[in-house]
């Protein structure tokens, strides 16, 4: 047990592949490769860069010497150059060219762009997985009938399958946002103080063409293909909004879906899943509280609100930088991606152990059919020859008297029972019972469910690499 604050995100709820993409060791060792893509890249255009100093680099990029690194920081109150001294006293040949032309945002920005992006791919995978898992719920419950809501009361019926296509198509439309941003994904570069490579034009003796060839190199050995075109010392904080935004809508999603399947497991229709030994409540042992759903909402709402937090600091810059973005990137960014990590790891294990109900369904549907049903018995005894007004009148009388034998009462609903027991109705009595078929009111939900899965969801798993994720669900 630890005598200080431990944040839960890393001991609670994200898996430890996305907190080690965060970590200082995992951001040190990308400065120093950054280090080597430059000097290596300022080697090839013709600065006086050595293969030897190259090599010592080399050796060094992952056996970082950490206490050296934080004597110094204490020294010279900067965490950049305590690395830049820190890397030279291992490299001894290459000190005099380790960050050649560079300002600190040369590494920490570009350094914080991979993570980012290396935490995107890991955002990408868990989507996937949770689209899949919905995907196979959608099309085994396809045809379902279950009572259709708005306002939250009872409403024409849909399919238990169609409204998992709702939960569906949010992330489906996230994941375009999500594919868009990484398919256009882009690295701050080699831009020197304010952004005009004063520097490096001033190491290539005014070559422009070269500070432009340098900055290619430095990105593709990184992995990428593009630069911010344009930037001050930092790349725009508009980007970690765009980056925030993203994450807030795959929030915003998975917590609608957890907030309906709150809702359906209090109506006892569809339940999370509920281990064997799970105690539901400290108190009242018969309960089966939607715990993972509501740890779905309460951390989605906390990566909600960091966007907004992202867009406060993207309007506050200063000209060409300022630094009050610093230490709250160092808590937003992270906590973003960690805390939609546990939100994807419980919508993940929610998703392929769903408990399905059709009796409670299949009751809850005959309490309010009756009602649904009326006006399509209406229809059809006009069509026999009935007077819809005088039709409309019956049947508004009976549905007010049934109605309140229901809500005043307690008694169920009888309202077919006294239609068919009205001579006005006769003509269609024989028929009553097949009209009141569920199926009959579910519309095109079934064939809805078929042609959104075919025609947007199994075209996008035939594009992408798909590896289910397993999460790691601790509590």
């Amino acid at each position: 047990m630890k005598d200080i604050y431990e944040n839960p995100l890393i001991t609670r709820y994200a898996d430890r592949k996305t907190a080690e993409v965060f970590s200082d060791d995992n951001k040190f060792r990308l400065w120093r490769k950054l280090w080597i893509a430059l000097a290596e890249s300022e080697k090839e255009l013709g600065l006086d860069v050595t293969d030897a100093q190259i090599a010592e680099m080399k050796k060094y990029a992952d056996d970082i010497n950490y206490d050296f690194a934080a004597k110094e920081e204490k020294i010279v109150r900067h965490d950049v150059m305590a690395h830049v001294h820190a890397f030279g006293e291992q490299a001894k040949t290459a000190m005099p060219i380790i960050h050649l032309g560079a300002t600190s945002c040369f590494v920490t920005d570009n350094a914080e762009l991979i993570q980012i992006y290396r935490a995107l791919e890991i955002v990408k995978r868990k989507m996937l997985t949770v689209m899949d898992k919905l995907r196979a719920f959608a099309k085994k419950y396809r045809d379902l009938p279950v009572l259709g809501y708005t306002h939250l009361q009872p409403a024409q019926l849909t399919t238990l399958g169609k409204r998992a296509t709702l939960w569906l198509y949010d992330l489906y439309l996230d994941y375009e946002d999500l594919s868009h941003l990484m398919k256009n994904y882009k690295l701050r570069g080699v831009k020197g103080t304010t952004g005009t490579q004063a520097s490096f034009m001033s190491l290539f003796d005014g070559d422009g063409k070269k500070v432009r060839e340098l900055e290619k190199k430095v990105v593709q050995k990184m992995g990428f293909a593009d630069v911010f075109a344009v930037s001050g010392q930092t790349y725009t904080r508009k980007f970690d909004y765009q980056v925030m935004s993203v994450l807030s809508q795959i929030a915003q999603s998975a917590y609608k879906f957890a907030n309906d399947m709150r809702l359906l497991q209090s109506f006892k229709e569809v339940e999370e899943p509920f281990e064997s030994t799970q105690i539901g409540s400290s108190a009242m042992a018969y309960k089966r509280n939607p715990m993972r759903s509501e740890r779905i909402c309460a951390l989605a709402r906390f990566v909600e609100s960091l966007a907004q937090n992202e867009a406060v600091t993207a309007s506050t810059q200063w000209f060409e930088r300022t630094l009050d973005d610093s230490a709250n990137k160092r808590l937003t960014i992270p906590q973003a991606f960690l805390a939609l990590d546990g939100v994807l790891n419980i919508y993940i294990n929610v998703t392929e152990n769903m408990v399905v109900y059709p009796g409670v369904i299949s009751r809850r549907i005959n309490e309010e059919l009756p009602f649904m049903a009326t006006e399509v018995i209406l229809m059809e005894c006009v069509k026999a020859g009935g007077d819809r007004q005088e039709l409309h009148e019956a049947i508004r009388r009976h549905s007010m008297e049934s109605a309140k034998a229901v809500k005043e009462r307690g008694e169920r609903n009888d309202l077919i029972e006294r239609i068919k027991g009205d001579k006005l109705f006769a003509a269609v009595k024989d028929g009553i019972d097949g009209i009141m078929r569920p199926e009959n009111f579910t519309g095109r939900a079934p064939q809805q469910v078929d042609e959104f899965l075919k025609e947007n969801i199994d075209p996008l798993f035939k594009a992408e690499k798909y590896e289910p994720f397993e999460p790691d669900i601790r509590v």
